[in-house]
């Protein structure tokens, strides 16, 4: 377990200095694989005009570049808050193995970054969401699939 306060207190510093540095709201995260730290990410969604420039998804493109693969199985993340749905799910993607986390969502919401919208909507049937969606040109769209699922050549994913 020290190992694992070890680098929680290595995000916690992070999201505290590259928000005083200026670069956005207050989270960090490390990803460490083989107890060797292979990305780091901070929040700079607005140094970097970036909605999804968080401190995890950004933890995540530094660690694949590191090691030169979009797969971090093996991995674990460690980010100084819970992740929000866009994180989460980009997490899923990377297959990192596991998360530790520092503050909850909860006191992201007192702080005014309150994901519980977000939660609730992507519960909902697409048509019944806030932003609106609607599903066109689906016969034209689906050649790209059929393509790809016939691709021999294709790096699964």
């Amino acid at each position: 377990m020290d190992s694992h306060k070890k680098y929680m207190r290595q995000a916690i510093a992070l999201s505290v200095d590259k928000m005083q540095a200026g670069c956005g709201g207050p989270f960090g995260a490390i990803i460490v694989k083989d107890d060797v730290v292979i990305g780091k990410g901070w929040n700079q969604v607005t140094s970097s005009c970036d909605p999804t420039a968080h401190a995890e998804v950004s933890a995540i493109r530094n660690a694949c570049q590191t090691i030169n693969n979009f797969s971090l199985k093996g991995a674990t993340l460690y980010t100084s808050c819970e992740p929000c749905p866009m994180c989460l799910s980009a997490i899923y993607w990377a297959r990192i193995d596991h998360i530790f986390y520092g503050n909850t969502k909860d006191d992201a919401a007192k702080i005014n970054f309150d994901d519980d919208f977000l939660y609730k909507e992507l519960i909902k049937l697409p048509e019944n969401r806030t932003l609106p969606m609607v599903q066109i040109l689906h016969d034209e769209s689906i050649t790209a699939f059929t393509m790809w699922a016939a691709k021999e050549d294709k790096t699964p994913y």
